[in-house]
């Protein structure tokens, strides 16, 4: 038989991790920046004003999306260690029916009986912790969620995002600085949406569709009301 190159298949969900703190610190960056921007200017404020909200809204929301993220994931993992303690006094205090209790999981998967004694025999001989994390709970090691990777990608993502539109409300003119940000916001949201649906396997349009209209209606909100505040004080 004629040798063949091993088919080897790209699957997206290992990116899951990573991706969802990625994509929500850059939809964050750039919806907060712009949003903050643009309540200020809609204020009357001078431009260092405005670029100085600007800076420190990016410093304080780059560093509240990491504390965030570490904080949120760290409690999913410390659930998951949790499940595999438990799991492995399990397979300490009862093998058999730890045995028994992959066996009925692959059977139910469509394996005859003897095929599935024997699998779950090898695999536990193998490592019967890692088995039972895969097969029984769904915590295989590739899915396991990382708090610091969670927050080192939210809080780049996010200082990522929040650049564009403060170089927009700070590079213009007062004619045009609103303006321009709000036409760089949307191309970066519409940007944004599209890169997260391609790097996730989803439909591109629902995607960019959805993260522009809800940038819109934040933007508008927050002007209005910068508006209204900097014509009362």
């Amino acid at each position: 038989m004629p040798w063949r190159r091993p088919h080897v298949e790209e699957h997206l969900s290992f990116r899951s991790n990573w991706l969802r703190a990625a994509v929500l610190g850059a939809n964050d960056g750039i919806l907060s920046t712009a949003s903050l921007v643009l309540g200020v200017a809609a204020s009357g404020a001078s431009r260092s004003a405005i670029v100085t909200a600007g800076i420190a809204g990016l410093v304080a929301g780059a560093g509240s999306m990491a504390a965030g993220e570490y904080v949120s994931v760290s409690s999913q993992r410390d659930t998951e260690d949790a499940d595999l303690r438990l799991e492995a006094r399990e397979l300490a205090d009862d093998p058999e029916g730890e045995l028994a209790e992959l066996t009925a999981i692959y059977e139910a998967r469509g394996l005859k009986s003897e095929l599935a004694l024997d699998v779950a025999t090898e695999l536990m001989a193998r490592d019967a912790l890692e088995a039972h994390a895969r097969d029984e709970l769904g915590l295989p090691e590739d899915r396991r969620a990382r708090p610091l990777q969670a927050a080192g990608a939210s809080a780049l993502s996010f200082a990522a995002g929040a650049i564009l539109p403060l170089l927009a409300i700070g590079l213009f003119g007062s004619s045009i600085r609103v303006a321009a940000c709000v036409v760089v916001t949307i191309l970066a949201l519409a940007g944004l949406g599209g890169l997260g649906a391609r790097l996730g396997g989803a439909p591109e349009l629902p995607a960019v569709a959805r993260v522009v209209f809800w940038g819109a209606v934040a933007m508008g909100a927050t002007a209005a009301i910068g508006a209204l505040v900097g014509s009362v004080v």
